[in-house]
């Protein structure tokens, strides 16, 4: 058969309808300023806490409140959606979140500040999961590649842009209230964005069936309330002192992670619908990687955080030089993650081993630096290599690492597999900045008063940020460890190269993150890439999320667990797993 022959034999993508190609355009509006303002907020960070006197806690808890509202949201949004249509659900996360930002501009003390923070996570949370559900249901399978990396593409340009344009608005604005502005640039963009939202996105198709009714309510409150009580203390005790409640509501958190548990054993076994099923657990494999996803974005979400506070609080730069800091590592991500669906084909679990272990290379490389370089003589230079190296590991990791993890389970699970680990990213962000937080402030000497007394700071304030580092390293060198849980190969469809029972039996359809199989299986189809950031997009549902007729939009309800993966935030996105539907639906 000759190629042209082969060529001709492929079945063409059916045609994509003017419907899907605008709602993307709304849908990346929404997740451009997601990704944006996880970014951008970093380099406000020490303006902020001038303006607001606000206190070291409450700087952690701007970035913490944030990604654990944001992950908490995920899962029961993705079902939500899938019971009443994610069109009204993406409308009403898109108003909340524009309210929240212009709210979070106007905050008048510290405590507003975290409490609209945590508002506009929780709608970013509710959001973002009817994007991927979205291109799922308006993408013929052979299209959503091309869709995937158009959005993989506003992930990068818009994790780049934050830094640069939170420095830019803090430098024309001055110290003082150009932080503010910060928020309110999502202010247009999300009046917009409503306004396109109401018009272009297709309502949910009535005569569909609906998923059955119900959500795991108390599961929920159970999650939430346990990672509540281990990041209070983590943020709050270094302030405090660590006194003894701070110890004892880490060992409740702790206790009601384990009921939470029990619960959603007991809730599995009534045939209901538990929030994150048992059984995914029953796969060493998954519980491996979901402890990588937690390290992974724990180290590299951490990292922009202690390098706009040294740059800025300890060193007395710019918010502008701040940002462009940053830049290296934005650039890299793009250029890493351009290539990683490529690779991760070619080269399967390598390529994250490869990711992983530059990413590791570049934090301890910024940690000796930090710990061996005054901090007056430091420069962005001396910080452009290592930054680059990360950058690059990070783009490698960040697309196709759902994927692995994903491919570990049953098929039947893959939706909810999917769903659980975009939310475990942003909990492992809450986390790191919890832990990185605490270990840099509590560092930090404050020295007495004299001719010396700035450049002792800065030293004392570069050495904090060594400790802090070291730790991001820590949890960069364990993630490289964790890798090793994950099969060696995805197959077609996402699951382990052979299929073995052992490896994640029936991963296969449910599981694939590259989108690229669904576009003709071209190579480099998908380029899943972001800038650093720590959202994940993917999984539309664990039993086929269909695409709709091009003719008849309307958008069909999702089967299974309602399981959608987010897409980036933290901090910066990731490609999830593309799940492929098990039948088209006939026009």
């Amino acid at each position: 058969m000759t190629t042209a022959t082969a060529a001709a034999s492929k079945p063409s993508a059916p045609p994509i309808s003017k419907t899907a190609w605008r709602s993307l355009v709304v849908l990346l509006m929404g997740m451009f300023i997601a990704l944006l303002d996880t970014t951008i907020v970093n380099v406000a960070l020490p303006t902020i806490r001038t303006s607001l006197d606000a206190s070291e806690s409450t700087i952690s808890w701007i970035i913490s409140g944030y990604a654990l509202a944001f992950g908490l949201a995920l899962i029961p949004a993705g079902r939500i959606g899938d019971r009443i249509g994610h069109k009204w659900v993406f409308f009403t996360g898109i108003a909340l979140f524009t309210v929240a930002s212009f709210a979070c501009g106007i905050a008048q003390t510290d405590e507003q500040l975290v409490v609209f923070r945590v508002i506009q996570g929780l709608a970013g949370g509710i959001y973002v999961p009817a994007v991927t559900a979205f291109i799922q249901i308006l993408f013929p399978p052979q299209s959503r590649g091309k869709a995937f990396a158009i959005m993989g593409s506003v992930i990068g340009v818009s994790s780049a842009l934050g830094p640069i344009v939170g420095g830019l608005l803090i430098q024309a604005f001055g110290d003082t209230d150009g932080w503010r502005t910060v928020f309110y640039v999502n202010l247009p963009i999300g009046a917009a964005t409503l306004i396109f939202a109401a018009i272009w996105l297709p309502k949910r198709d009535k005569s569909a069936p609906r998923p059955p009714a119900g959500l795991d309510w108390f599961g929920v409150i159970l999650v939430s309330a346990a990672l509540v009580a281990l990041l209070v203390p983590l943020i709050q005790g270094q302030d405090a002192g660590w006194p003894l409640w701070t110890y004892l509501t880490l060992a409740g958190g702790v206790v009601l992670l384990a009921l939470f548990g029990l619960w959603e054993v007991r809730v599995a076994r009534r045939d209901g619908s538990p929030l994150v099923p048992p059984s995914l657990f029953k796969h060493p494999q998954f519980t491996g990687g979901l402890i990588l996803a937690l390290v992974y974005f724990a180290a590299f979400t951490s990292i922009f955080f202690t390098i706009s506070l040294l740059w800025q609080t300890g060193l007395q730069h710019s918010a502008l030089e701040s940002g462009a800091v940053t830049i290296p590592f934005a650039v890299g991500s793009i250029l890493g993650s351009s290539q990683s669906n490529r690779l991760s084909q070619r080269l399967g679990r390598t390529v994250l081993i490869v990711g992983t272990a530059l990413v590791a290379i570049g934090l301890i490389w910024i940690w000796l630096l930090l710990l061996n370089v005054t901090g007056t003589d430091l420069s962005h230079w001396m910080l452009l290599a290592p930054l680059a190296i990360a950058g690059i590991g990070n783009g490698l990791f960040i697309a196709p690492n759902a994927q692995f993890i994903v491919a570990t389970v049953d098929r039947k699970d893959a939706g909810s597999g999917s769903a659980v680990i975009a939310a475990i990213q942003r909990i492992g962000s809450a986390v790191g900045i919890a832990i990185i937080g605490s270990v840099l402030f509590g560092g930090i000497v404050t020295p007495k008063p004299g001719p010396n007394a700035g450049a002792e700071f800065a030293a004392g304030f570069t050495t904090a940020s060594a400790h802090a580092m070291m730790v991001s390293a820590i949890f960069a060198v364990a993630a490289f460890v964790l890798v090793f849980a994950l099969p060696k190969r995805v197959g077609f469809g996402g699951a382990p190269a052979g299929g073995k029972p052992g490896a994640g039996p029936g991963a296969g359809a449910g599981a694939s993150a590259s989108a690229s199989a669904s576009a003709g299986d071209k190579p480099g189809a998908d380029v899943a890439g972001n800038a650093g950031s720590a959202d994940a997009h993917g999984s539309a549902g664990a039993h086929g999320a269909h695409a709709a007729d091009p003719e008849h939009p309307a958008e069909p309800i999702h089967a299974g667990h309602g399981a959608h993966a987010a897409a980036p935030a933290t901090t910066h996105g990731s490609h999830a797993a593309d799940v492929e539907p098990d039948a088209e639906p006939k026009p």
